[in-house]
């Protein structure tokens, strides 16, 4: 069973604005003539690198709750230019929308089983998800009604 990363989308408001953010660095990548795909670095390198390359994704977490999620195709250590050690997580350039759920801050980033993962959207839910402002989202989820 494969095994999941969860992070804060920090400064990302919404899932639209997650993949507005991607795509610029895909168009970016393109004119530099770089691989699509997306590379978050972050600091700490994943010990559980297998078991996340089996099929695991890195959910974003937009404003208090995990709302999307891209799937992970590499891990990449490396040493920056002083010397401290970062990873690269590299991803398929797709955000699919999740279930939401409420989730509080935390730093870094966490494991997250499969059995605890949100449930993708259907292509149809997703889309009438994505379409709704925000706060009304937000407000319909905290009601149960989402």
């Amino acid at each position: 069973m494969p095994l999941h990363l969860i992070k804060l989308a920090v400064g990302c408001e919404s899932v639209k604005e997650l993949k507005e953010w991607i795509a610029e660095r895909m168009l970016t990548a393109k004119k530099k003539g770089l691989p699509q795909h997306h590379v978050h670095v972050t600091r700490m390198t994943p010990k559980r690198v297998d078991d996340i390359l089996a099929g695991g994704s890195l959910y974003w977490v937009i404003r208090g709750e995990i709302a999307a999620r891209e799937k992970i195709i590499a891990i990449e250590p490396f040493r920056d230019r002083d010397g401290i050690g970062r990873c690269r997580l590299v991803m398929q350039p797709k955000v699919i929308a999740v279930s939401p759920r409420p989730m509080r801050p935390f730093q870094g980033w966490r494991y997250l089983k499969t059995e605890e993962a949100p449930a993708d959207l259907g292509k149809t839910s997703a889309s009438g998800v994505a379409a709704m402002p925000e706060p009304l989202r937000r407000e319909l989820r905290d009601l149960g009604l989402l």
